[in-house]
C-alpha cells in the first residue's frame, strides 16, 4: 500500500443511511488518506433524506452519493478497494462477490437507524446516534498506521474497532 489513499467500501445491504454516513465521514475525516465509498447487496435505489442532511451537517457534498450495488465495486474496471467494512449484520451474512486485489474485511455493526419510526426528531436522533457511532471507529481507522502494518495487523485493528 502506498502513498496513494487507501479505498474504503463501505457496505449495507440498501445503501441509503449507514453506509452512505460512512463514505462521507471517512472522506471528510481520512485526511486525504482514505476514500469513501459505499454500496448496498440490495440498493434501496435512493439516499435517506436524514443522512443527506447530516452528510451536508458534516462538511459532505452530498450530490454525488447514491444507492448503488455493490456489484459496480466487483468490476475490474472499477476502483480497487483497500478495505471492504460491512456496517449492517445484513450484509455481514450474505455472501458478497469477489472483490478484485484481495482487500482487507470487517463487520462494525451499527444499528439501522431507518427503520426507526415516530417523530422526526426521533427518527433524526437515530442518525444522529448511528453517525456517532461510525464517527468514532472511523477516527480510530484515521489514526491507526496502516502504512506501516501488514494486513493481518490491519485485519486484527479493524475487528478491534469493530467492537467498540
Amino acid at each position: 500500500m502506498g502513498s496513494k489513499p487507501f479505498n474504503v467500501l463501505f457496505l449495507c445491504t440498501g445503501n441509503s443511511a449507514r453506509s452512505i454516513l460512512a463514505e462521507a465521514l471517512v472522506s471528510h475525516l481520512g485526511g486525504g488518506r482514505f476514500r469513501g465509498f459505499s454500496a448496498g447487496s440490495h440498493p434501496a435505489g435512493q439516499v435517506n433524506p436524514y443522512a443527506i442532511e447530516l452528510a451536508r451537517e458534516m462538511g459532505a457534498d452530498p450530490r454525488g452519493f447514491r444507492s448503488k450495488s455493490w456489484e459496480e465495486f466487483a468490476r475490474a474496471d472499477s476502483p480497487q478497494m483497500d478495505f471492504i467494512i460491512t456496517v449492517c449484520d445484513n450484509a455481514a451474512g450474505e455472501v458478497c462477490p469477489t472483490w478484485p486485489g484481495k482487500p482487507v474485511t470487517a463487520h462494525w455493526g451499527v444499528p439501522d437507524p431507518a427503520v426507526v419510526e415516530g417523530t422526526d426528531e426521533a427518527k433524526r436522533a437515530a442518525f444522529v446516534a448511528a453517525a456517532a457511532m461510525l464517527r468514532h471507529r472511523i477516527e480510530l481507522l484515521a489514526n491507526l498506521p496502516v502504512e506501516k502494518l501488514d494486513a493481518m495487523a490491519i485485519k486484527a485493528q479493524l475487528h478491534r474497532i469493530g467492537r467498540q
